[in-house]
């Protein structure tokens, strides 16, 4: 038998996302008629503007070791996009670390505020990487279940029923993955209160924040006075809004401290992002073409949600689903189907790939079973073609539960 590894390890699962993702292109790679709408990536091109800009930063010969924190030019950039949603508020760009990806930036902020004996609170559903990274910083995840009939998303009252005097740090995310939920800023004022009363750490993952259905980008933590925000890290990004997944860009804003802290932690990981990378999206994030683009793309996804909500109901009238806000995810519920067999997402998902050549991504991934996330960050006559096997999947098994 092979030696046991590290316990540092001892929690750690792959990625589901990612495994259902690598089966979908290896069926298509093999001929297969398959549609993968479980990938949480855009399926638009990179702004023009930020290609040139890492094509450039390659031909000048930005090409050797950036600064850790991540270039001036890429701080400042970030920082003042984060300063114009939030209403011209003061952000420091010294107060910024950027990473290879907002996931490494989560992980920087969990393994340096959080240790052993430590808890940390988690909204559930969840995006499957926050109890791994909390696992990997030897704290505990804890999840807390998300209202059914409030999107999902988790108040203050929730948060307290599972505090105690190990809590220590909470994960936030809005716009939200898996659900697509939004939170408002009253809501997200009183989370940030009860914070601040029980002294827990926030760190706010807000990478989807300018794919918001509403008015501009979503509310933020930074749209709340100061003293809400002692205790609080803000994830930020390249990834989402301007289609950047594989660029991996990721930063972090946080108090002084934790920004030296997180820094230095960095130093003897990854000595700092993609340097011609970081270029490309300090283009993304300063040059006013790429925000057209943005929102051209935000409204295509809009359009995409508008008629999956119009379809399900129309077609599906007895599943149950969270109305995105935000995001590019749909979040439906399998589970009441059947009464006698009941379907689970990874039954669903099972039986869809291999009836019907789509990969959807079961809700257990996210630690709720009985839900299933599918992504709209495809084409549209992808969509479509894709969710006419989805409904008729739920039509064969609907028809089943009543013969």
């Amino acid at each position: 038998m092979p030696d046991p590894l590290s316990t540092n390890v001892q929690n750690l699962k792959a990625s589901e996302t990612v495994a259902i993702s690598n089966e979908a292109k290896r069926r298509k790679a093999a001929g297969e008629d398959v549609y993968d709408l479980g990938v949480g990536e855009p399926d638009f091109d990179t702004p023009a503007p930020a290609v040139q800009a890492g094509i450039q930063a390659i031909q000048r010969g930005m090409t050797r070791y950036p600064p850790n924190v991540g270039i001036a030019e890429l701080r400042r950039g970030i920082a003042g996009q984060l300063s114009r949603m939030s209403g011209g508020r003061s952000v420091d760009p010294d107060q910024i670390v950027v990473s290879s990806g907002s996931k490494q930036s989560i992980f920087n902020a969990c393994f340096t505020l959080f240790g052993s004996k430590d808890r940390v609170l988690i909204p559930s559903p969840a995006w499957v990487s926050y109890p791994q990274i909390v696992h990997l910083s030897r704290a505990e995840p804890v999840l807390v279940p998300g209202d059914v009939e409030w999107g999902l998303k988790v108040s203050a009252k929730d948060l307290d029923r599972h505090h105690t005097t190990s809590t220590r740090g909470l994960i936030l995310c809005s716009p939200c993955n898996p659900t697509g939920a939004v939170y408002t800023l009253p809501e997200l004022r009183s989370i940030a209160e009860w914070a601040r009363k029980h002294e827990v750490w926030i760190i706010a993952d807000e990478i989807y924040r300018r794919i918001n259905y509403g008015s501009g980008p979503a509310p933020s933590l930074l749209d709340l006075p100061d003293e809400l925000l002692e205790r609080t890290v803000i994830i930020y990004g390249a990834s989402k809004a301007y289609a950047m997944t594989g660029w991996r860009i990721g930063a972090a804003l946080a108090p002084p401290h934790l920004t030296k802290a997180m820094a230095a932690l960095q130093s003897h990981t990854t000595t700092g992002a993609n340097h011609p990378a970081q270029w490309a999206a300090a283009a993304a994030f300063t040059d006013d073409k790429v925000d057209g683009e943005v929102n051209r793309m935000v409204a295509a996804f809009r359009r995409r949600r508008d008629y999956l909500v119009e379809r399900f109901r129309s077609a599906a009238p007895g599943i149950e689903f969270v109305e995105p806000h935000g995001a590019f995810y749909f979040f439906f519920r399998v589970d009441g189907i059947r009464e006698k067999d009941p379907v689970t997402g990874t039954s669903f998902c099972e039986q869809l790939m291999k009836q019907e050549g789509v990969a959807l991504v079961p809700g257990g991934a996210f630690a709720d079973d009985r839900w299933v996330r599918l992504s709209y960050a495809v084409s549209d006559a992808e969509l479509e073609a894709a969710l006419d096997r989805i409904l008729r999947l739920i039509q064969r098994l609907e028809s089943a539960r009543a013969a």
